[in-house]
């Protein structure tokens, strides 16, 4: 029986590296044809801490390099889209790069080009940022109703999705924090910034008034796992949508005092400010 083919769209991001990791670690007694997908060009040491994987270059804005993907690799079981431009800041300066790269109609598109393009599992990383952020502890059928520009790309991805796609998992993710990756990421992690800042001595302000359920990246790698095993072992298709979250509820307040007490810093550079003061955007 050969092996089941899992496609990490994004595959040098941040959860993308922690995914292929997870499937390197289980290699030897559940093998995975795994591939992914980078933007510029493949990292060096992701290529060396994966020596089996395919790597494939792709403009999610066109869909140049999925063609390369159906000679070299074939049609995956399983897609995980972990790629998206991220950065709330980025998506207000660029709102139709967030919505090219944000909303998958190229990988969509290029999915359906196989005959039995229904084969295929689609699990899209969304984002907790799709509400309106007015009360706690949201549920999957409460109103989306994003308030910035990166949330309502997220949002049109979702619909894009579920009208366009009938084998489909949608996480809306907190915040992911974790461990470093093999491979350096652009974007800034919230525990390596916040630790990064106090290193410094100086005083930085965080808001008291903005509250995540920040997410472990290994436990967000687990549940990717559990809904690839459930759909290569049943194979009956999924329309799946959840909140993932961890435990807890805390501002960002709370998340710099947890790295200060940790890393033994003063915890008087802490300055908690609210998320509403003129200039704010930690």
């Amino acid at each position: 029986m050969s092996a089941k083919k899992v496609l990490v769209v994004g595959g040098t991001g941040y959860l993308g590296q922690h995914l292929l990791q997870g499937f390197s670690e289980i290699q030897a007694t559940t093998p995975f044809a795994l591939a992914f997908t980078y933007n510029s060009f493949p990292p060096q040491p992701l290529l060396l801490a994966f020596p089996t994987s395919f790597a494939f270059h792709v403009d999610l804005k066109t869909g140049l390099g999925f063609d390369s993907i159906s000679q070299q690799f074939g049609q995956p079981d399983v897609v995980v889209n972990c790629a998206a431009l991220s950065v709330p800041r980025a998506c207000e300066n660029d709102p139709d790069a967030a919505i090219s790269i944000n909303v998958p109609s190229s990988l969509v598109n290029w999915l359906s080009s196989f005959a039995q393009s229904d084969n295929t599992l689609v699990i899209h990383i969304s984002t907790d940022q799709v509400y309106k952020g007015v009360k706690s502890f949201y549920k999957e059928e409460d109103e989306a109703l994003p308030v910035n520009v990166y949330g309502k790309s997220k949002v049109a991805a979702e619909q894009f999705i579920s009208e366009k796609w009938s084998n489909f998992a949608i996480l809306r993710s907190s915040i992911i924090f974790g461990p470093q990756t093999v491979s350096s990421v652009p974007k800034s992690l919230p525990i390596q910034w916040i630790d990064g800042v106090l290193s410094k001595g100086d005083k930085v302000e965080f808001f008291y008034d903005e509250y995540r359920c920040p997410v472990y990246v290994k436990d967000v790698v687990a549940i990717i796992r559990t809904l690839i095993d459930k759909w290569l072992s049943e194979g009956k298709k999924m329309q799946l949508l959840l909140n993932v979250g961890g435990p807890d509820r805390v501002s960002r307040v709370q998340m710099a005092e947890a790295v200060a007490q940790i890393r033994g810093y003063d915890s008087s550079l802490i300055k908690p400010v609210s998320a509403s003061s003129p200039g704010c955007s930690n």
